[in-house]
């Protein structure tokens, strides 16, 4: 495999970069079973960005005008895609959303008597990480290696969809809040910069509610790609053949 590092200023330069890049070290292949089967990707085998300075405005991609070709994430896209994130909001055809996972996940727990052990008895419960990592920085420093919030669930094994977007680790260090996100696939020209965008303005609402300063990113994903039918404006954009 090989294994590609990507150092990046802010959101738009990480994005250009894993473009230009993706055309020397991307591998193509038909996808088999999956989102487009049939069709082809050109695909990192994986790849690490980091970001140092993800909150640098605008978070969405560079297109110059003279290029002729529309952005992959419209004007004030990341904004409204925020509450995809931070609430548990589903609509009746979805199987899952970012949301209802990291802010409004229900689970089974044993019922707790009053002030005592378990009654035998169990109870639906609703937990919010986001909130819940907020209140542990608060409450139990930053020294931990436990603020990390979970997307997917062993279920999801069998949607016909699952989640892209996996983990989002998280650490304070030098006062600054740092995201570690991963993802298992995730598209290039569209997903990637709207993902990230979303997730640097939650990074900033936790970074906030800490009373920490808004830190780096580290994204890696063992299936960043690029469909076959945007393979012509990548060249546009990065003028590569």
């Amino acid at each position: 495999m090989n294994l590609v590092s990507i150092g990046a200023r802010d959101l738009p330069d990480a994005w250009f970069q894993c473009v230009y890049e993706i055309v020397d070290k991307g591998h193509k292949y038909v996808i088999d079973y999956g989102s487009y089967a049939g069709q082809k990707r050109l695909e990192f085998d994986y790849v690490t960005v980091h970001i140092k300075y993800p909150g640098v405005r605008p978070l969405i991609p560079d297109i110059p005008a003279s290029l002729g070709i529309p952005n992959p994430v419209a004007e004030g896209y990341v904004e409204e895609y925020l509450p995809y994130l931070m609430t548990p909001k589903k609509e009746p055809n979805e199987d899952y959303t970012y949301g209802e996972r990291l802010a409004g996940w229900s689970y089974i727990s044993p019922a707790a008597g009053e002030g005592g052990p378990t009654t035998g008895k169990v109870e639906r419960r609703v937990v919010n990480q986001i909130e819940e990592i907020i209140k542990m920085y608060k409450t139990k420093g930053y020294g931990t290696n436990q603020a990390a919030m979970t997307v997917s669930v062993p279920s999801d094994i069998l949607l016909g969809d699952p989640p892209c977007l996996r983990h989002i680790d998280t650490r304070i260090c030098h006062g600054k809040l740092h995201f570690v996100v991963y993802f298992r696939s995730w598209d290039l020209w569209n997903g990637f910069p709207a993902n990230l965008g979303g997730l640097q303005l939650l990074k900033e609402y936790m970074a906030g509610e800490i009373g920490v300063e808004d830190g780096e990113m580290i994204a890696a994903s063992k299936g960043l790609h690029l469909y076959d039918y945007v393979w012509e404006l990548a060249q546009l954009r990065t003028m590569r053949t």
